[in-house]
């Protein structure tokens, strides 16, 4: 038998909003799909559907790329609020 859910369905906020495209230069939409650690978070944490997941997924990476999100911090030093240099 199958239990039930002790927490309630994540919805894919980006479907909601109807976004198309998800922009490598927008760091602020990012933020919400990376850890204190700068790891991609992973669907069943931020509710993303398949599609907008593998984009968020392409745009951090552009966004690692072109040095706007860091690749790692240091294990000794974790960044305790990362995005409030980026303002």
């Amino acid at each position: 038998m199958s239990e039930k859910r002790k927490y309630k369905k994540r919805y894919c906020k980006y479907c909601e909003a109807k976004v198309d495209y998800i922009d490598y230069k927008d760091v602020a939409s990012l933020k919400y799909s990376l850890s204190e650690r700068y790891k991609i978070m992973p669907r069943r944490l931020t509710g993303n559907c398949k599609r907008h997941q593998d984009m968020v997924t392409i745009a951090i990476k552009q966004a690692r790329a072109a040095a706007l999100v860091p690749y790692t911090v240091s294990r000794k030093v974790v960044a305790g609020a990362p995005f409030e240099e980026i303002r």
